[in-house]
């Protein structure tokens, strides 16, 4: 977990009475955001698709930061389950939602791409995305103070060879971002669209279909971010005063300097 804390005021102690829920939670950038609001005395909801590694996550969120972890444990592409699991939850002190659950499917070129894989990325990436905010939005404009903290990506600025479909759904993140801005002003919710370059998750694995090795070679001979980097970030974005909202943040790491072939790799 992180280990610096901010120096705490009146707007991070508001946020901190506030629960917070996150999608994506059982693994990478949405764990370590989960550990780090755990760390700074939020209440949380965890979601995602391993039962069996929420209730650990829990567990031991429960015990090591004593606040209290429920956990959602629904693909968030079925809609039907999705909205009663979330009935049975008590959302009253929602305020603050990252929508963290995302993946990409596959590297071949649009002609050789498998239109299964591309539903998939656009369920989880943009619909069970506007879902899940649509359900939560009654919530967190009860609040006076909310945020919705959306991780996109460098591939919804600029795209590259094999990845057009993920790409297309984080530009459509950026859209829904900026488009919630606009929705929402005069409300006490702000929205930020935070959007990493290379980390290293499990995410090269999900795309390569459990290929640890293929994996590992996106990484090779670089430095990338990790999800402790991202997570830093998101909590930096809560932290700031109400009247401050950071729109978006595109977080590189140095050894990366734009989307492709620009990365330095050392030998």
């Amino acid at each position: 977990m992180p280990q610096t804390t901010p120096q705490t005021t009146p707007q991070i102690q508001k946020m901190r009475d506030q629960l917070a829920l996150i999608t994506g939670a059982t693994s990478g950038i949405g764990l370590a955001i989960a550990e780090g609001l755990a760390a700074r005395g939020y209440d949380l909801i965890i979601s995602g698709r391993r039962a069996d590694r929420l209730r650990e996550i829990s567990t031991r969120l429960m015990s090591d930061c004593k606040v209290h972890v429920s956990t959602l444990a629904v693909d968030v592409n079925d809609q039907k389950k999705l909205e009663h699991a979330l009935r049975d939850l008590n959302l009253e002190n929602l305020g603050v939602l990252v929508n963290s659950a995302g993946l990409a499917l596959g590297t071949d070129p649009m002609h050789k791409a498998k239109f299964s894989d591309w539903e998939t990325m656009l369920d989880t990436n943009v619909k069970a995305l506007l879902h899940v905010t649509h359900l939560c939005l009654p919530h967190l404009l009860k609040q006076k103070a909310a945020h919705i903290v959306n991780i996109g990506s460098v591939a919804g600025r600029w795209t590259y060879p094999g990845g057009g479909v993920y790409s297309a759904t984080k530009f459509a993140v950026r859209a829904i971002s900026d488009s919630l801005r606009l929705d929402l002003i005069g409300s006490p919710v702000r929205v930020t669209n935070i959007e990493p370059g290379m980390v290293e998750t499990e995410f090269s694995e999900v795309r390569f279909n459990g290929d640890q090795d293929k994996a590992k070679q996106v990484y090779k001979g670089m430095k990338p971010l990790t999800p402790q980097d991202i997570a830093d970030t998101v909590i930096w974005c809560l932290d700031r005063p109400q009247h401050v909202n950071i729109q978006e943040l595109v977080i590189f790491p140095t050894d990366q300097a734009g989307v492709g072939p620009y990365v330095h790799r050392r030998r």
